[in-house]
């Protein structure tokens, strides 16, 4: 049988926002490896971007974000909705799920913590990345299919080989066709593309697949502006196991980390 491709929006944005918790695709948040499914960065956007909207309080912010990936997430129309789980006067804990036809595709988790100035003690560990204007043009769709690698502006720092790498993401496209998103969801929405960027394999028939079947995200500082910085390595077990592990720049220097499990599949 033929499969059904699904109906997809038109414009230049990743997702067209339908009302009441409903979004519809567009070829831009098209996935890597079926032609039918979206790819997982614009998905935890477009979740954390509700999650932001969901009962907001200007006096806490976001500091990480779990995504357990259940299943293929199919291109097209999809609902998001979102809860709370643990309400909370400091700490809260809140819940977004993805789902289409019927079944879950994601589920993602954040905590929201209270926000206060610690900038007397302020300090980071991990180290400065070369800027994007130090930086090489790279053509990542010369390497992985799909409408999102494709909607996407990369450059590629000195030293990048299979396995480690550091590569700035931008793209041209809003979230939504409303263009109202904060940095943050944004800048989330561009995470997942770290399993891609240093592959150890070339992705492929004759090769390995790797997916991730899940995205952590831990933010010790709120991200800022359109660039995100992808410092990363990948580690690939003995009985098909596999991680990719990043840390997370914006052009004011690093403000967390990142982990994505991989299974590891001869194609």
């Amino acid at each position: 049988m033929t499969a059904v491709l699904p109906v997809l929006a038109e414009g230049d944005y990743y997702y067209e926002v339908l009302g009441n918790g409903r979004f519809r695709s567009t070829i831009h948040a098209q996935g890597a490896w079926n032609v039918h499914e979206q790819h997982m960065a614009p998905a935890s956007g477009i979740m954390a971007d509700c999650l932001a909207r969901h009962e907001p309080r200007d006096d806490m912010r976001m500091a990480r974000l779990s995504y357990e990936i259940l299943g293929l997430i199919p291109g097209g129309e999809f609902d998001v909705v979102t809860t709370t789980l643990r309400p909370g006067r400091t700490i809260e804990l809140v819940q977004a799920e993805l789902t289409a036809g019927g079944r879950t595709a994601i589920r993602a988790t954040a905590w929201r913590m209270i926000t206060s100035d610690t900038s007397a003690i302020a300090a980071f560990e991990d180290p400065v990345i070369p800027v994007p204007e130090e930086c090489e043009p790279y053509d990542a769709a010369s390497v992985w299919p799909g409408g999102y690698i494709a909607s996407l502006t990369m450059k590629i720092a000195d030293g990048h080989r299979a396995g480690s790498g550091t590569v700035w993401l931008h793209t041209e496209y809003p979230l939504t066709d409303r263009n109202d998103s904060s940095d943050l969801a944004r800048l989330v929405g561009l995470v997942d593309t770290a399993n891609g960027i240093a592959a150890r394999v070339p992705p492929g028939k004759g090769s390995y697949s790797f997916p991730n079947l899940d995205l952590q995200i831990h933010m010790y500082r709120k991200p800022e502006g359109e660039w995100l910085g992808l410092d990363n390595e990948v580690s690939f077990g003995t009985d098909g196991i596999g991680l990719t592990s990043t840390v997370l720049h914006d052009l004011n220097g690093p403000f967390g980390r990142a982990e994505q499990i991989l299974t590891l599949r001869k194609s």
